[in-house]
């Protein structure tokens, strides 16, 4: 994953860069939630939310760790986007609605939470891909 083309970006460009990026916010914005769910909004969906947020920032992560040494590097990149993306988007519905008593976006939830299954999925399969490429 280290770039070693001279594009004159450097270090804060590309996927690695977002990848930390995103999913340092992401936990932070998970434990925030926690908090907010623990402490001030008495909702079940917030907690699990904050929950779900948290964990997958956490593996993003831990994919893009194993990105460093993969052969489909690039893939597995794409995978930890998805999976921030996913649990964003899972989240964000969750916490606008409870926030807001707006559930105008509600079917965003379903779609962000079928694509951490997606993500999850793509892991198991990149991590069967690896292990016969490294045959």
């Amino acid at each position: 994953m280290r770039d070693t083309g001279n594009n004159g970006q450097g270090a804060l460009s590309g996927a690695p860069f977002l990848i930390l990026v995103w999913a340092g916010l992401a936990g932070a914005a998970g434990v925030g939630l926690a908090a907010a769910a623990a402490h001030k909004v008495d909702s079940p969906a917030l907690g699990t939310a904050a929950t779900m947020l948290t964990l997958h920032a956490a593996a993003a992560v831990g994919i893009f760790a194993v990105a460093l040494r993969a052969v489909w590097a690039k893939i597995w990149s794409a995978v930890a986007l998805l999976m921030l993306f996913a649990a964003s988007l899972f989240t964000g519905e969750i916490a606008y609605h409870t926030f807001s008593n707006d559930a105008s976006f509600q079917m965003l939830a379903p779609i962000g939470g079928t694509l951490m299954i997606v993500s999850w999925l793509l892991v198991a399969c990149l991590a069967i891909a690896e292990a016969l490429a490294k045959r």
